[in-house]
């Protein structure tokens, strides 16, 4: 159990006492032993007197009401009082505001000038206080660093979701740019085939038309060709195209226009009709038995 002596005086100041400061003096006591430090320590500061007792008597009473700071001031200006003892009580008052290592400084300033076992026992106090202030102060450390590194991870894990959501949705953006552009290409491949089919379409009926107008204008052609050339008896082309007879001699000539005259008046007269043979010259006797054609 922490038990921190102090040493007090109080006792002492009625020795030096004004007879008009006697009945003070013993509130004062009587405040200090019904812990009524407050109390003590302003009647204490009422008394006309002024003595080390007095200041050391009034720091006491301000520590024992909790007021270290007022106390240590107070303490370091009572002059004449046991350096030692004056030490050992302002150690207390930093060990009470926690101030450990002040606390062991006091008490071994104190130690040096004299051998105190309450001394010595309030040193290893707060000693002992110290080690367990810094392996406190380690685990404290230790678990700031720990929560550090904790939400440092969740930080990390956040920006790395982040990161991941950013990412799918750059993906799905992209698939659906993707998907656009490929709509697109398909949308205007189609436009092309379209315009293929209607060009291939329009080349096709161009040809269907153009062979239409060569098939017109062939039969047209072939109406005239077959309307020039001179027909014989059953309706046939005349034999040998122009230039053939015209490469016909002068003989032929003559032979084809005799038998051309012998059939005309063979149709009118309906008599019977020598022929020549061709490219002979020769007359031929018509049978009694064979009919003219």
């Amino acid at each position: 159990m922490k038990k921190i002596i102090l040493f007090l005086l109080s006792t002492h100041l009625l020795v030096y006492a004004g007879l008009t400061d006697f009945k003070t003096i013993e509130s004062a006591n009587k405040a200090y032993q019904s812990k009524e430090y407050a109390k003590s320590a302003a009647l204490l500061n009422r008394l006309e007197s002024k003595s080390a007792q007095k200041e050391y008597n009034i720091g006491n009473a301000l520590y024992k009401n909790g007021q270290y700071d007022e106390a240590i001031e107070v303490y370091k200006k009572a002059e004449n009082i046991d350096e030692a003892k004056k030490l050992h009580n302002i150690g207390n008052s930093y060990f009470q505001k926690k101030e450990l290592d002040k606390a062991i400084e006091s008490y071994e300033k104190a130690l040096k000038i004299k051998e105190d076992e309450d001394t010595k026992f309030n040193l290893e106090l707060a000693k002992k206080q110290k080690k367990k202030q810094e392996e406190q102060k380690k685990k404290d450390q230790k678990k700031k660093d720990q929560e550090k590194k904790d939400q440092k991870k969740k930080d990390d894990k956040k920006k790395d979701d982040k990161k991941k959501q950013n990412k799918d949705k750059d993906k799905k953006e992209d698939k659906k740019e993707d998907k656009k552009k490929q709509d697109k290409n398909k949308k205007n491949k189609d436009e092309k085939n379209k315009d293929k089919k209607n060009q291939d379409k329009k080349k096709e009926n161009k040809q269907k038309k153009d062979e239409k107008k060569k098939k017109g204008e062939k039969k047209k052609n072939d109406s005239k060709q077959k309307e020039k050339k001179p027909k014989d008896k059953k309706g046939d082309d005349a034999s040998g195209s122009p230039k053939e007879q015209k490469k016909m001699s002068k003989k032929e000539k003559r032979q084809a226009q005799e038998l051309k005259r012998l059939m005309k008046k063979m149709q009118k007269g309906k008599t019977p009709t020598m022929m020549y043979q061709m490219g002979e010259g020769k007359k031929v006797k018509r049978s009694d038995d064979v009919n003219p054609w």
